[in-house]
């Protein structure tokens, strides 16, 4: 899978949602590779790994379920995701910073469902490993181009990989696609990229992309967007 993409940033008279105000970051989610904490959710959608799986999915990227302490740690620097997932010792919970009446119950702070005796129970998973390696990344830069993991080569089998892009308050995303080749699939289930036009993977969905046609330039509608990645097993290809 190669997939090779030019950043650059629109200025923007108006501004939504979170980001540079006065020179302080307002939505932390691109923090997560300084506080080690990061969000991840089952192939198959949200809310579906038991607590078993969800330790399964940290181990293998070579972390483990972060404790209630470091996710709160991390969000006291301003990490924010609005969906529930295991931590150590089948805790449940997720961090808010910026409070809602559609996600925390208009609290802040980490809104905790506590140890659940069931572990069979099915929600999201939060882990912890601040040497991760590199698979996706943060972007701030006003330009930037930035490709999968290990091109030219091939891609690693069964990978996820998030792109977060934090830009100034008042500016917009343009994503231009310089190359585009991911294995070949009518309903994009098995290698594709995902766009968010949010900073998170929850709302503002662009598109899921596949195949070897070089997408549409994509801009923007506030100052942050994301990019999901993942790959099956069987993937034979590279992304830039």
């Amino acid at each position: 899978m190669i997939i090779l993409i030019y950043l650059f940033v629109l200025l923007w008279e108006e501004a939504h949602g979170w980001g540079y105000k006065n020179g302080i970051f307002h939505n932390s989610i691109w923090l997560e590779q300084a506080a080690g904490v990061y969000h991840r959710e089952a192939r198959s959608g949200k809310y579906k790994l038991t607590y078993a799986e969800a330790k399964a999915v940290c181990e293998y990227e070579g972390g483990r379920l972060a404790t209630y302490k470091q996710l709160e740690a991390a969000r006291k620097i301003g990490f924010h995701v609005c969906a529930a997932g295991w931590m150590a010792k089948g805790r449940v919970g997720y961090p808010i910073v910026k409070p809602g009446s559609n996600c925390g119950f208009g609290k802040t702070g980490i809104i905790d469902y506590g140890v659940r005796l069931n572990r069979s129970e099915r929600w999201d998973a939060y882990c912890y490993n601040p040497h991760a390696k590199e698979c996706g990344g943060i972007f701030t830069d006003p330009k930037r181009i930035f490709k999968s993991p290990g091109f030219p080569n091939e891609y690693e089998d069964n990978q996820i990989c998030y792109w977060h892009i934090r830009l100034k308050y008042g500016q917009r995303v343009h994503l231009s696609f310089l190359e585009f080749d991911l294995e070949d699939d009518p309903a994009c289930l098995a290698d594709y990229v995902e766009i968010f036009d949010s900073y998170d993977d929850i709302h503002g969905f662009v598109g899921r992309y596949c195949g070897d046609e070089l997408p549409e330039d994509i801009i923007s509608t506030g100052n942050g967007s994301k990019l999901r990645s993942e790959t099956d097993f069987f993937s034979q290809c590279h992304q830039k």
